[in-house]
């Protein structure tokens, strides 16, 4: 299994956003410390914005910070969103469908279980548990120079 590049960069960008939670930041300020394209993280922004999980401010003063407390952002509810458009596999796309053992293949079943467990899991992780106490996380994305090496007296197992 291999999430999508967007997924990925949702993830990013949430916990970018979740580091600097008292700071409004930029796209560009996202994709440069995530080493990804501004307009890729553009487009995971809008799709975000619009599920509720960010709010955007337009305008020179302008920019993106979480629409809710990163303790309410499920990771699993987040990955559905940008993983639910990719079937997981042939016989998972009503529509282009051509495998010929679809109708008597149990290994569909298994998949869908597998699949329901991974969701599970990730159901279960907030954003929160991403960034609470990630000392090389907050010293990577942190934008306030209060920020940075906030962690460096504390143990590595933090």
């Amino acid at each position: 299994m291999r999430l999508t590049t967007r997924t990925n960069l949702a993830a990013r960008t949430l916990m970018f956003c979740a580091v600097n939670d008292e700071k409004l930041v930029r796209t560009s300020d996202i994709a440069e410390r995530c080493n990804a394209s501004i307009n890729h993280v553009a487009r995971v922004v809008q799709q975000l914005q619009t599920e509720g999980y960010l709010e955007t401010l337009r305008g020179r003063t302008g920019g993106i910070r979480l629409a809710k407390p990163a303790n309410m952002i499920s990771i699993g509810a987040v990955f559905r969103i940008f993983e639910t458009d990719i079937p997981f596999a042939e016989c998972f796309d009503e529509i282009h469908n051509t495998c010929p053992l679809a109708a008597t293949c149990r290994l569909r079943s298994y998949i869908v279980r597998a699949l329901e467990a991974f969701y599970h899991e990730l159901d279960m992780v907030t954003l929160e548990d991403l960034v609470r106490g990630n000392c090389g996380l907050i010293d990577l994305l942190a934008m306030r120079p209060d920020l940075l090496g906030t962690c460096s007296g504390q143990s590595a197992s933090a």
